[in-house]
């Protein structure tokens, strides 16, 4: 079975894993200049590099639907600079997940694929898609919603280590990023991680940089340029989340749920 994910940052490579340690063939898509904080774990940055591999799974960059499906015939997980997701109609993948989190719909529609899974807000299942997996951290995260809507995004980070908002770094002014600590400096209250135009980007709490946005990349102010985790596990640096694997789980659900179901109204 052959499943685009739209997006590949940390939670739709935690997807990617998933549904690949399962047998099934993933595409992934995302930007030109990808905008993923958790580099060190997202797949988007075949893109950038030629090659990502993230735990036990290696990606590379494909430069056209073509050569994404020879990638696949050497166990190699394709990721496309399309995030227009151009390639589906080419692809003709049996399902569509889009894991953007863009936090509404930049385009997918319900008629994409035979099985088409939204993951997070934005999505209704029955509207734009088949099915919806939450991505909100608590009782009902990675569950598979077959009807209805994920809960709306509230703007402030699930708890981990006790915190919650002040685990994420945000761009203290419009310009260019200039990164100062790399993914997995063990940090202090107050250190600086990054610049824009001068102006500092300090550390909210003690912890580990879990992620943070690349040298030259163009941010405004308020938007999310890093990660800091208080459990102080550097190792955490280099594999997919509870979240992104949790998450997972439930598009893994859908898909082969739906599949089956698409299965028996076929025979």
């Amino acid at each position: 079975m052959l499943v685009v994910i739209r997006g590949a940052g940390d939670i739709a490579t935690g997807v990617a894993l998933r549904l690949w340690r399962a047998g099934l063939r993933v595409v992934m898509t995302d930007l030109e200049k990808p905008t993923a904080i958790r580099r060190t774990v997202a797949f988007s940055q075949a893109i950038v590099h030629g090659e990502a591999v993230v735990e036990d799974v290696t990606a590379r960059r494909a430069e056209s639907p073509a050569q994404a499906l020879e990638l696949l015939k050497r166990e190699i997980i394709p990721v496309l600079a399309d995030p227009a997701g151009a390639c589906i109609p080419v692809l003709r993948p049996a399902a569509v997940v889009d894991a953007i989190l863009a936090k509404r719909n930049l385009g997918t529609k319900i008629t994409d694929a035979p099985v088409v899974v939204g993951v997070g807000p934005g999505f209704t299942a029955g509207e734009d898609c088949h099915a919806v997996v939450e991505t909100m951290r608590g009782h009902t995260l990675g569950r598979a919603l077959y009807e209805g809507s994920a809960q709306p995004n509230t703007g402030i980070p699930g708890l981990i280590g006790g915190f919650a908002g002040e685990r994420v770094l945000r761009a203290p002014a419009d310009g260019v990023f200039h990164q100062l600590l790399d993914i997995g400096a063990q940090v202090k209250l107050g250190d600086v991680a990054a610049e824009v135009n001068g102006v500092p980007m300090p550390c909210t709490l003690d912890g580990v940089l879990r992620g943070i946005l690349p040298e030259g990349t163009p941010v405004h102010k308020g938007m999310k340029a890093g990660d800091v985790d208080p459990r102080c596990q550097i190792e955490h640096c280099c594999c997919a989340s509870d979240k992104a694997l949790a998450v997972g789980g439930g598009v893994l659900e859908a898909v082969l749920r739906l599949s089956s179901a698409l299965k028996s109204v076929e025979s």
